[in-house]
């Protein structure tokens, strides 16, 4: 788009020195249109392209979140002493100058695969991937010392430093370790890192996505099992431990209930052998008896006394 308008304007200036746009330049004094002057728009488009390829003048835009930097090719520093903030449009001349933009909002990066050595010397394999973003105020001083644009920085020293920072955390973890404690692991390397790169950038949400070597995988599986088969052997001893105490319970209850019912029971009959006295006992007799005297009494030591009817006398 920018080339484009560059064009156009240049071709309505080298244009207007050929007279491209006057009516006169086409039509002669009698009226006839004039073929041969078709050369001028010709010329100037002609014109125009060669403009383009050897002229100097370049214009660029800096996006808005972004901090542009403009840098002088020529100079016994080469420009390390030469540079200056830019911001919207920016005409320049490209034979000694150069624009380096750089975005300041947070950037996203996903790393290849590298191999690292954990505590041990055990090799595991990381895939890195976090957000980065570059400190504003300094980024004409992280240009003069990396001399490069954002690609390059993103895969050369800014890597660098965040497979360092892993590698150097990662020999103080043991393999288990790393992935027992993955937060704690991967929060030192974000730590580690902002050490290292906090003059020009700042680094979050770092993921390691770390995996182990085949036998160490294996290993810790084993291990995570067996862990969890003591977790169910012990959960099961527990329930069998207090099934064994409720029943338990359970026996004292009934046990407690039943001495509680016989003491009851027994002092319910001492209350009613103290409340049986003669006199009392007299009494129940009397209420009980019916008012007929038996017809048969015998007792111990006596004899069996038997009432028969009188025969009458013969005479």
């Amino acid at each position: 788009m920018i080339s484009f308008l560059l064009f156009l304007c240049l071709f309505f200036v080298i244009g207007f020195l050929l007279k491209v746009f006057r009516k006169s330049s086409y039509v002669s004094e009698s009226g006839r249109f004039q073929a041969a002057a078709l050369w001028r728009p010709a010329a100037a488009v002609i014109a125009t392209f060669l403009v383009l390829a050897i002229n100097p003048i370049d214009v660029e835009r800096i996006d808005a979140g972004s901090v542009g930097i403009k840098v002088s090719n020529i100079g016994d520093q080469r420009g390390v002493g030469k540079s200056e903030y830019v911001t919207g449009w920016v005409f320049y001349n490209s034979w000694i100058s150069r624009i380096y933009e750089f975005p300041i909002h947070q950037q996203h990066i996903d790393y290849e695969e590298n191999d690292i050595v954990t505590k041990g010397g055990f090799r595991a394999t990381i895939k890195p991937s976090f957000n980065y973003s570059i400190n504003p105020g300094n980024v004409a001083d992280m240009f003069q010392n990396l001399r490069v644009g954002v690609k390059e920085m993103e895969q050369g020293w800014l890597k660098n430093a965040i497979v360092g920072s892993v590698n150097d955390v990662a020999n103080r973890y043991t393999v288990d370790s790393i992935f027992n404690h993955r937060e704690e692991f991967e929060s030192a390397i974000v730590k580690e890192c902002n050490k290292r790169v906090s003059q020009w950038f700042n680094v979050s949400q770092l993921r390691t996505n770390i995996v182990p070597p085949k036998e160490i995988s294996e290993s810790i599986v084993a291990k995570t099992r067996a862990i969890q088969e003591v977790q169910v052997a012990e959960n099961q001893r527990q329930v069998a431990v207090a099934e064994a105490e409720r029943k338990i319970a359970e026996a004292r209850g009934d046990s407690a209930q039943a001495v509680i019912q016989a003491a009851g029971r027994a002092e319910a009959i001492r209350k009613e052998q103290m409340s049986l006295s003669p006199l009392y006992i007299e009494y129940i007799k009397i209420q009980k008896w019916s008012g007929q005297v038996p017809t048969t009494v015998a007792g111990s030591g006596t004899g069996l006394l038997i009432q028969l009817p009188k025969a009458g006398r013969e005479e």
